[in-house]
C-alpha cells in the first residue's frame, strides 16, 4: 500500500497535458472483441482499472501487444468464453462491458458481479434488458449468464440513462441483424467516442450525442487505428488544483468542447478560465464568490445526465466550494454515499452541513488545516489530494490505489507544476 505526503499551501504554475480519457478507454477496450482484426489504440491511460481489463481481455484469448508508451495493439482472433476471475471482476465496475460484444462475437459469456467504487448501489438491470431485447437470454445465479444464438435488432427503450448499459447496448447492437434505435441513450463524451471508434471499425451509428441511437447492424467491423481524446475529468480535477491553491496554469490539449457545462456551473462557485483554443487558462485571480439564485436564495448544484453536471464531478466541487464566499447547496440523487467523504473536509476544517446521503451544505470560504486521511474512491480521492494542496502543513493521503485507478501518475503531473508531494510506502 502507498500513501501521499502532501505539503500545502503553494500555489501551481505550468503547464499540464491530461491522460486519454478513462471512461472512453474501458468500453473502447471491451469493443476490440467485435473484430477478428487487429485495433490500434492510441492515448491509452496507464492506470490500474485499465490494466485490469486488459488482463481480463487477455483471459479471453485476446493478444495485446504495447507499440509503443500509451499505444496498444489488440488483437481479437480468437475469443473464448472463459472462466474469468472473480478477483479481477471485482475490482472494476468496467467488467459488466464485456457481456455486449462477448453476446455478439461469440454468444456466451458467464460474467462474474463487476465491483468498482463504493458510493452505493449501481443497477446492471438495465444491462440485461437491453441485450435480452436484442435476442439473448440473460439471467443470474450469482453468475451472470448470457447465451445468444444470434442477435436481431430490436428498438431498445433503457429503463434508466445508463451510461455503461448504453455501452452494451451499442455493443450488442452493431453487428445485430437488421437495424436498432436504442431511446433514453446516456449521451456522456465517452459514448460518444464509443460510437466515432465502432464507426472507424465499420459500425454504421447515427445520431451520435443525442439520446436516441439508430444502429444499422453490419455482419463484420474490421480492425482500425484510434486516438483516445483527453479525460475531461482529469482536465476538471487541474482546474480545481489550481484554484484550491490560488495557482495559474494551462492545461494542454483540454477537450474544451465538453467543458460547457462544467464551467457553467463552476462560474456559479465563482471559478473561471479561459478557452484558448483546445487549450484551457486558469488565471490565478478568482472571483471565489458564489452566484445566488434570484431574490439572494440558496443556489443549488444538482447532478444530472449529460449534457448535465457529471455526478463524477460532485466531489471537485464541492472540495472547491470551500474556497468561495457564500453558501451553496449539493445534490446527488444518483448515488448514497458519494457525500461520505465529506467529513474528511470538516476535520480540515470546512463548514459543511451534510444533510442527508444525497445532500450537504457548504459555507465558505474557510481555510483547510492539514490532516492524515484514506481515499475511499477515485473521484473523493483526488477531491482529498486538492483540499490537502489547499492546505498550509503537510497531509497524509493514505489508500492513494484508488486515485490511481483513475489518474495516471498524478503526482508526477502535479510535481510538474510545482507541488510538494511524494509517494511513500505506507508504514
Amino acid at each position: 500500500m502507498e500513501q501521499f505526503a502532501i505539503q500545502g499551501g503553494i500555489p501551481l504554475r505550468g503547464e499540464v497535458t491530461p491522460s486519454g480519457n478513462k471512461n472512453s478507454t474501458l468500453p473502447l477496450l471491451a469493443a476490440c472483441l467485435l473484430t477478428d482484426e487487429p485495433v490500434i489504440l492510441r492515448n491509452v491511460p496507464q492506470i490500474k482499472d485499465v490494466i485490469a481489463m486488459r488482463a481480463l481481455l487477455e483471459s479471453l484469448g485476446v493478444k495485446i501487444t504495447v507499440l509503443e508508451e500509451h499505444t496498444w495493439q489488440i488483437h481479437a482472433a480468437e475469443v473464448r468464453p472463459a472462466d474469468l476471475d472473480p478477483d479481477l471482476c471485482r475490482k472494476i465496475r468496467a467488467s459488466i462491458l464485456l457481456a455486449g460484444p462477448m453476446v455478439a462475437r461469440s454468444g456466451e459469456l458467464h460474467l462474474p458481479p463487476p465491483g468498482g467504487d463504493v458510493i452505493g448501489r449501481r443497477r446492471v438491470d438495465t444491462h440485461l434488458l437491453a441485450i435480452k431485447a436484442l435476442g439473448a437470454e440473460a439471467t443470474y445465479d450469482r453468475l451472470f449468464h448470457f447465451i445468444s444464438k444470434g442477435l436481431i435488432g430490436a428498438d431498445i427503450l433503457l429503463d434508466e440513462a445508463s451510461v455503461t448499459g448504453t455501452e452494451n447496448a451499442i455493443m450488442a447492437a452493431v453487428t445485430a441483424k437488421g437495424t436498432s434505435t436504442i431511446r433514453n441513450a446516456a449521451s456522456e463524451p465517452h459514448i460518444q467516442e464509443l460510437c466515432h471508434f465502432l464507426n472507424t471499425l465499420g459500425a454504421k451509428i447515427d445520431h451520435i450525442g443525442s439520446n436516441t441511437l439508430h444502429i444499422t447492424g453490419v455482419p463484420k467491423l474490421h480492425g482500425g487505428v484510434f486516438t483516445i481524446g483527453p479525460d475531461y475529468l482529469e482536465v476538471v480535477s487541474f482546474i480545481g488544483a489550481a484554484v484550491m491553491t490560488g495557482g495559474s496554469i494551462t492545461i494542454r490539449e483540454a477537450g474544451v468542447q465538453y467543458l460547457d457545462m462544467i464551467k457553467l456551473v463552476f462560474n456559479r462557485l465563482g471559478v473561471i478560465w479561459e478557452n484558448r483554443g483546445n487549450d484551457v487558462f486558469v488565471p490565478s485571480d478568482q472571483p471565489l464568490e458564489i452566484e445566488h439564485d434570484l431574490g439572494g436564495a440558496i443556489p443549488v448544484i444538482s447532478v444530472m445526465p449529460w449534457p448535465a453536471f457529471p455526478t463524477d464531478l460532485m466531489s471537485i466541487a464541492i472540495t472547491i466550494s470551500t474556497r468561495s464566499k457564500g453558501s451553496v447547496l449539493f445534490h446527488d440523487w444518483m448515488y448514497p454515499s458519494r457525500m461520505f467523504f465529506t467529513d474528511k473536509l470538516v476535520s480540515m476544517g470546512a463548514q459543511i452541513v451534510l444533510c442527508d446521503p444525497h445532500r450537504c451544505i457548504v459555507q465558505g470560504p474557510t481555510p483547510l488545516a492539514p490532516e492524515k486521511m484514506e481515499s475511499p474512491d477515485i473521484r473523493a480521492g483526488m477531491a482529498l489530494v486538492l483540499a490537502a494542496l489547499s492546505a498550509n502543513g503537510k497531509s497524509i493521503i493514505r489508500n492513494i490505489g484508488q486515485i490511481d485507478r483513475g489518474y495516471e501518475n498524478v503526482d508526477t503531473k502535479l510535481k510538474g507544476l510545482g507541488a510538494q508531494i511524494e509517494r511513500l510506502a505506507e508504514k
